[in-house]
């Protein structure tokens, strides 16, 4: 097992903390079953739809969001996984084998959750070009993160440092189109 540093052994004491009081809960696996739905949405290929469809239809705006989109995507995936790379955190039922988990995790690591950093990527870059439609997609992506820790995959502060990452990435996007 890696050595962790102090700080970062604090948060994933209280993430255990959280974890342990979600995952032992009654019909947390009635509750996983729907995750999993979610989970899988947010794997990637509705983004891609989702751009396609918005650069068809939208004369206006259409091929700016999916350039952003390209771009932000472009920043965050290596961006993640060199995080989690460099970070290392195991996932918590690596941490914790009592812990149930409802998925296998494509990775070793957990911190920060990719799920969720591609999700907020969508949902920042819906706020930005179709206000409209960015409190369903902020919902949506918020659904992704909490999916990840209701499968065991992932710690809540992992989902914090994705959503992060994922909104950051997605304003890089929008500033390098212009």
């Amino acid at each position: 097992m890696m050595i962790q540093r102090p700080s970062l052994q604090r948060m994933t004491a209280a993430d255990a903390r959280a974890m342990c009081w979600l995952l032992r809960q009654p019909r947390a696996a009635h509750r996983a079953q729907l995750a999993r739905g979610i989970s899988r949405l947010g794997d990637g290929p509705l983004y891609v739809f989702l751009a396609l469809v918005i650069w068809l239809l939208d004369s206006t705006d259409g091929a700016r969001f999916a350039q952003a989109a390209v771009i932000a995507y472009g920043l965050e995936v290596p961006a993640f996984m060199l995080l989690k790379h460099l970070i290392k955190r195991p996932r918590p039922a690596d941490m914790d084998t009592t812990l149930c988990v409802f998925l296998k995790p494509a990775d070793r690591f957990s911190f920060p959750s990719g799920h969720t950093a591609a999700a907020f990527v969508m949902a920042t870059l819906m706020g930005v070009f179709y206000p409209v439609g960015a409190s369903l997609m902020l919902a949506f992506a918020t659904l992704v993160g909490l999916s990840r820790v209701l499968l065991g995959v992932h710690y809540p502060s992992d989902i914090a440092a994705g959503a992060l990452l994922g909104a950051v990435c997605a304003l890089a996007g929008v500033v390098l189109v212009g």
